[in-house]
């Protein structure tokens, strides 16, 4: 089965705690709510600590068109993209030696949070060596999702070709689409809980002589996966484009979706691979945020020690969209060990679900 190999982050260089960003929301949402208080609680109840940005607290003071905002995008995806394709191929914890760019058959940039044709990976190109055969997969709009959804379509390539080395690059510079004249309460959410955060994963096939580069004595394989799509759900998550440009929809639904239609989809997908939900050591698990995780533990009976890393990854990063669950899945692969068994997830706009099963060898 294909194996994950590497995984490295790019984090972004300006970094708020949540207080600042409350003293933010506090100042612009004040007039539009007359409970604002109360509201902010959300700040603190989420548990966030710190969060990383593209762009430092005063950009955001002042109104931008979205071609201003989608040029910030564009800027900041290569320049962190690149960072994070060097240290995913140059890792001294996950690699013994650097991985050539050559090398690398395919590209999947997985992005949600801007806009660009070319795609960012093309762009990317022309500024490292790969081989200008290298296949490139950009897949957009699959949000908080899309980082399990490219870990499940690369590892479908690398089973169709498994001599293959592929890249997943996840690319979310969330901030950048921040509407300052949006005095929803989604923003004002959304302005508690995401964040900007670049991740690369590196996968090879069956065929590929991993020994001869890989560090770790153990590594996770991908043994399955599952995409699912809830019908009649496109309301609880996403964007809604408008002159401005993209803004967000995020209903307070999703907990209360999560307990009710997870399990269903997990108890099938473990069902139908053979493997009882008490088999599983490590639940690698987009935390969408404190109440989507507590909805998982809810739904999924787990122990809560299940989804330590989650919180901890959601109290120093904030929701990094597709990007997080890969800077989950690191953490996970600095300590698994042979014969242990692995359930990532990860939920997005659609509504749906991604599911992947893991065992590291």
């Amino acid at each position: 089965m294909p194996a994950i190999v590497s995984v490295a982050e790019a984090v972004p260089a300006h970094v708020l705690r949540q207080e600042q960003v409350m003293d933010f929301a506090r100042d612009l949402f004040s007039e539009s709510f007359k409970d604002i208080e109360r509201l902010l609680k959300a700040f603190h109840n989420g548990q966030i600590e710190k969060r990383h940005f593209a762009k430092g607290l005063e950009w955001f003071k002042a109104d931008k068109s979205f071609e201003e905002r989608n040029n910030a995008y564009i800027d900041k995806a290569i320049e962190l993209g690149i960072k994070a394709i060097k240290n995913c191929l140059s890792s001294e914890t996950f690699l013994k030696k650097q991985i050539p760019y050559e090398e690398i058959d395919a590209i999947f940039t997985i992005s949600s949070s801007g806009i660009a044709t070319p795609s960012i990976e093309a762009r990317i190109m022309n500024m490292l060596s790969f081989s200008e055969h290298t296949k490139r997969i950009p897949i957009w709009g699959l949000g908080c999702a899309g980082g399990a959804s490219g870990l499940s379509r690369a590892y479908e390539y690398c089973l169709a070709f498994p001599k293959a080395k592929v890249l997943v690059l996840s690319i979310e510079l969330c901030s950048l689409t921040f509407q300052r004249n949006d005095r929803s309460k989604s923003n004002l959410i959304g302005t508690s809980l995401f964040a900007d955060g670049v991740a690369c994963a590196l996968l090879t096939g069956d065929a590929v002589k991993r020994e001869d580069f890989q560090k770790q004595a153990a590594i996770p394989r991908i043994l399955a996966t599952q995409s699912t799509t809830m019908r009649d759900s496109l309301d609880v998550m996403g964007w809604e484009v408008k002159d401005e440009g993209l803004y967000v929809v995020f209903s307070k639904d999703i907990p209360a979706i999560i307990e009710s239609w997870l399990k269903p989809n997990v108890s099938e997908f473990l069902q139908r691979e053979g493997i009882k939900m008490e088999e599983v050591n490590h639940f690698v698990a987009h935390p969408g945020g404190k109440k989507v995780i507590e909805a998982y533990q809810t739904a999924l009976q787990f122990d809560p020690a299940m989804t330590k890393i989650s919180l901890e990854i959601l109290r120093e990063y904030g929701n990094m969209s597709s990007a997080t669950i890969l800077y989950v899945l690191k953490r996970f692969m600095e300590f698994g060990q042979q014969g242990e068994t692995g359930l990532a997830t990860a939920l997005g706009p659609g509504f749906s679900s991604e599911l992947l099963l893991l065992e590291w060898e």
